[in-house]
This record gives structure tokens, sequence and C-alpha cells, in this order.
């Protein structure tokens, strides 16, 4: 697996980063919600420099001008619901893309801190030799990236695979080293320090999903 760390490099994606952070901006959810969707917007254009790309041309009023286009089918999925936010601004950039959605949530069915991931909802077109990139704004233990994976790739196979979370913690990048292939792409727009013993990022920002829509029962 490939991992691409965005964050790195100071950019203004450091910015959105810090403000979504922060608990005092975190009280205005339209914030919270644009702040996302510009972190989507780059996240995209970063991704979009390793997909294919054929040679095209373009009639202007004055005349003919060859560039390029990208020449791959893709696919943005995101996972329901805090993925929702960030996949408007990989809409945004890949305005040609289709789109699928997957529920998954973290079940404790004995009421304690052991979970399992359940998958009850999947609205996806086909990813026979497209390019899949799988939207999720938290990377924690990544069993639920890993189960909709696998969810997904029961009947068809993607040409190629790019998971784009904003806030990852280092067990979570592990996890996936270890069960998923290694032709696919992780993008990380921030590592964090650890889990904390309920499995929750550290010092992450909280429930993106409820920030970004409110509380859930």
């Amino acid at each position: 697996m490939q991992i691409h760390y965005i964050s790195n490099n100071n950019s203004i994606l450091n910015h959105f980063l810090a403000e979504i952070r922060d608990v005092q901006i975190q009280k205005d959810g339209l914030r919270f919600r644009k702040n996302m969707e510009r972190i989507g917007e780059i996240m995209a254009y970063e991704i979009s420099k390793e997909l294919q790309y054929q040679e095209v041309s373009v009639t202007t009023p004055l005349g003919v001008k060859n560039t390029t286009a990208v020449a791959d089918k893709v696919v943005l999925c995101s996972i329901l619901r805090a993925g929702l936010a960030l996949h408007t601004g990989f809409t945004n950039f890949f305005d040609h893309a289709e789109n699928g959605f997957v529920s998954a949530y973290r079940h404790h069915p004995n009421n304690d801190d052991f979970f399992d991931i359940l998958i009850e909802y999947k609205a996806i077109p086909s990813l026979e030799n497209k390019v899949l990139i799988l939207i999720d704004p938290m990377l924690a233990t990544g069993q639920s990236i890993v189960a909709v994976l696998n969810k997904l790739h029961l009947e068809q196979k993607p040409k190629e695979v790019h998971i784009a979370v904003v806030i990852a913690a280092p067990e979570g990048i592990d996890h996936l080293r270890e069960t998923i292939p290694g032709n696919c792409h992780l993008w990380v727009a921030s590592l964090d320090e650890k889990l904390n013993e309920k499995n929750y990022i550290i010092p992450g920002l909280g429930d993106a999903g409820d920030l970004a829509f409110g509380d859930k029962l």
C-alpha cells in the first residue's frame, strides 16, 4: 500500500484542518461542513495527479489547443453519514464521476467497548475497471474501511483503489497495511498520535458525522 501524507508540506490544507479540530469553531456546523468540503477539494486535486490522462484537442474562439483530460472512469464512494461533506468536495473536482454510498457503523452487541462493523446499505455503480476513491473522514481502527472494501469487491474488481481519509491513527494505518492489497493508495490529510481505550483518535476532532449533521440517537 502506498501512503501519501498530504499535510507534511505546509499549505492552506493545514489551515482548514486546524479549524475542523477547534472546539469553538466546531460549534458552527455550516463552517465545519464547508471546511470538510474544502479539504475534499484539496485531496481530490492531489489524487488527480495519479490518474491516467489522454490527449485532447479543444477548439477555442481563436484556434485549437492540444491538452490532456482525465481518461480514467472514476467512482466516488463515501461511507455514510460522516463522509457526505467531504464527498461534496470531491464531486466539485470530479464532476463527471459516478457516485456510490455505503453505510457502515460500529455495533456494540454487549453494550461495552467491543464492537463489530455492520454494513446495512449499499448503492454503488459497477466498479469493473474503474478507479474507486473511497472517502471517509476518520481512519481509527481501519475495520470500517476493510469491511466496506470487502463488500464492494464481492462482484467487480476496480482498476485501482484510492482511500481518502482526513485524520488517521497509526493503528488504523497498520491494520490497512496488513489486510488490503499492496497496489492501493492511502491518502491521509493528517496523521494523529494514537487511539484511546475506546478506539477514538487522539487528539482527533470528535465525531465528524455529529459535527456536520447534528447528534444522533
